[in-house]
């Protein structure tokens, strides 16, 4: 027998993000960020919303000027005011202790802090400045993403570890530098006033090996929860295959507590991608479930019809329709897999393996397409409707064997 790798997560402190556990054995959170200008509150809010509906559990915005501070209290209220139990997380650059001292709504509203040690200040101010900000997440009781980036390292540790390792490749130093500054800013977190478990982890860079490389240390080092994410992942195809690589390895390694996908989004592009694009890491690693699977196959020279593809498309299509609905009246319907497929070589085998399978006609083939439910043939569809037999019985499917709880 072949088992299956088991994915032995890694130790971390539970910490608490409003209603949501970040660490300590929970299962990995998404997470996902706006581009809005925070003090526009009617924009942020659709934002913010759109995220929360699409699945993302925690939602970060920037707190870069007065305008944004006050902002943060308005969006609480308008979230709160529809429903939307969405933690967030604000974003501080350079004047973050002085935000967070002149706007004590700010403070108490926000449901955790997200502080670069490298971007809080520089010189004499950086120690003073930093120790601000981790004083007001103590008083207010609220947790911290220490968030080091490679973009903004903390020069003082860099000079160091430069200067100790003469002849090292820089790279090795570059990572070497977030590590030590990510764990130094958490101890001295720690000898704040702030407790471990208030304390999330970040070392964001913008290459696979290098990511690796930092959280394994970084696990191996210490107990804080991880946030994972390449920084500047880059467009399309790219990005999400970065991502998908760099995160993919750390959590088969069980590694990361809660992930991002740092995408860049199209012109007016739809911002929800790097949700989905985070749940289907999670989904394809057997970690989580968060929509109903679609099986299909390429297509080859079997399967000049497009028949198949069509079907593929007009099933995922009303199941991402009926997936609001569905997940509020179906428990486990999220963990249904449903098979498309295109010709006689595989598809029987393919479709039996799924809860609900098809296998259409490929060419050369008798003008028939075999259903198979549990992995048993139910019935045999013909004739110029069947796309739409199809997912009548995909929906009686659902209700008869998620209905019943």
């Amino acid at each position: 027998m072949v088992a299956l790798p088991e994915i032995n997560r890694h130790k971390t402190h539970a910490v608490r993000v409003r209603g949501v556990t970040v660490g300590g054995g929970a299962p990995v959170v998404v997470q996902s960020m706006t581009n809005t200008d925070t003090g526009d509150v009617d924009a942020t809010f659709a934002q913010v919303k759109q995220l929360f509906l699409a699945g993302s559990e925690i939602v970060r915005v920037t707190v870069n000027n007065n305008e944004a501070a006050v902002g943060v209290a308005r969006l609480r209220e308008r979230l709160d005011k529809e429903g939307l139990d969405v933690p967030l997380v604000g974003c501080f650059h350079y004047n973050g202790h002085t935000l967070l001292n002149d706007h004590p709504a700010l403070a108490e509203t926000l449901d955790k802090y997200r502080i670069n040690p490298g971007n809080v200040g520089f010189g004499k101010k950086h120690d003073a400045q930093y120790e601000q900000m981790i004083e007001k997440a103590v008083e207010y009781n609220k947790p911290v993403r220490i968030g080091v980036n490679w973009g903004s390292l903390d020069q003082a540790i860099t000079s160091k570890l430069m200067d100790e390792n003469a002849g090292l490749p820089a790279d090795e130093i570059m990572r070497e530098a977030l590590v030590e500054s990510a764990l130094s800013s958490a101890a001295k977190a720690e000898e704040i006033g702030l407790p471990a478990d208030k304390i999330i982890l970040s070392a964001k860079v913008s290459h696979v090996q290098d990511l690796v490389a930092v959280y394994q240390a970084l696990a191996e080092r210490s107990n804080y929860a991880l946030h994972l994410g390449l920084t500047e992942a880059g467009l399309g195809s790219k990005g999400i295959v970065a991502t998908a690589v760099g995160e993919g390895i750390l959590l088969q390694q069980g590694i990361g507590d809660t992930i991002r996908a740092s995408l860049t989004p199209e012109p007016q592009g739809d911002r929800t991608l790097e949700v989905r694009v985070c749940q289907e890491i999670l989904q394809s690693l057997g970690l989580r479930s968060f929509m109903p699977e679609v099986i299909a196959c390429p297509g080859c020279g079997r399967t000049t019809s497009t028949v198949f593809q069509e079907l593929a498309q007009a099933i995922q299509g009303h199941i991402n329709a009926q997936m609001p609905t569905w997940i509020k009246q179906y428990q486990g319907v999220e963990t249904m897999k449903v098979a498309v497929m295109g010709c006689i070589v595989n598809g029987p085998g393919e479709s039996k393996h799924a809860d609900i399978g098809i296998s259409l006609p490929g060419s050369g083939e008798n003008p028939a397409a075999p259903v198979f439910i549990d992995g048993k043939k139910a019935c045999t569809l013909r004739g110029d409707n069947i796309a739409q037999k199809f997912q009548q019985l995909v929906e009686e499917y659902v209700q008869n064997r998620y209905g019943q709880g």
